[in-house]
Parts: C-alpha cells; sequence; structure tokens
C-alpha cells in the first residue's frame, strides 16, 4: 500500500473488502452494526485529546508519542465508513460531492467566510 496520492479510493475499497470476507465478517457489518462501530472508534480518537487545549490539539496529533495512535484511530474510522458505503452500497465520491454541493448553497462564501455559525444564523 502506498499513500494518497498514489493510492486510490477504489483500492481501499477492494482491501477492506477482502480484509472482511477474509475473516467472515460480513455477517455481522449490517448498517446498524458498522455505525456503533463507528461511534465506538470516534470516541477512541476523541479520547486522545481529552482534556487537551485547543491550541495545544495540533502538535498533539503530530507529537511522537500520540501519533501513531491518532493515526489507527482515523484508519478505524475510515474502514468502517468504507466498509458502512459497501454494504449500503453508497458511492462515496458521488456522495461527498453532493453533499458539498449542498454545502455551497447553504454556506456561501460571502456569509460564511471566516465564520463558525450554521448555516441557519449567517
Amino acid at each position: 500500500m502506498g499513500t494518497d496520492s498514489d493510492t486510490t479510493l477504489r483500492e481501499i475499497k477492494q482491501m477492506v473488502s477482502q480484509f472482511v470476507e477474509e475473516r467472515d465478517w460480513l455477517q455481522y457489518h449490517d448498517p446498524k452494526n458498522l455505525v456503533m462501530a463507528l461511534m465506538s472508534e470516534v470516541g477512541e480518537l476523541a479520547d486522545q485529546f481529552r482534556w487537551v487545549k485547543n491550541t495545544e490539539s495540533h502538535a498533539l496529533a503530530a507529537s511522537p508519542d500520540h501519533a501513531e495512535e491518532v493515526a489507527d484511530e482515523l484508519a478505524d474510522i475510515m474502514m468502517f465508513a468504507i466498509e458502512f458505503a459497501s454494504v449500503c452500497n453508497i458511492d462515496i465520491s458521488a456522495a461527498i460531492a453532493s453533499k458539498l454541493e449542498k454545502n455551497a448553497a447553504r454556506y456561501p462564501v460571502e456569509k460564511a467566510k471566516g465564520s463558525c455559525k450554521k448555516y441557519n444564523q449567517l
């Protein structure tokens, strides 16, 4: 496996599918269980940053003591999200493009730039 610049989403989806199939785990990978697994993994990632000041979070994520753990938790999240998309027949690229289009309408640059307000408060 390579890096983001030389590995396609299709290849990653195939790797995740192969991993799941080899272990006969598809029987457990219904949408509800995958969402529960995602939530658990997001909690494990959040735990890496518990009680850390916002100003320190970048340094923590990059620190030698935490970078691998943070990357591992993100990998778990991504793999479960990819498996969820596969089980639900969601084309990830199309879903992201569609959502970005919706968000662009909700958060026009002239109103949203530099703001953290929700679209209905802009």
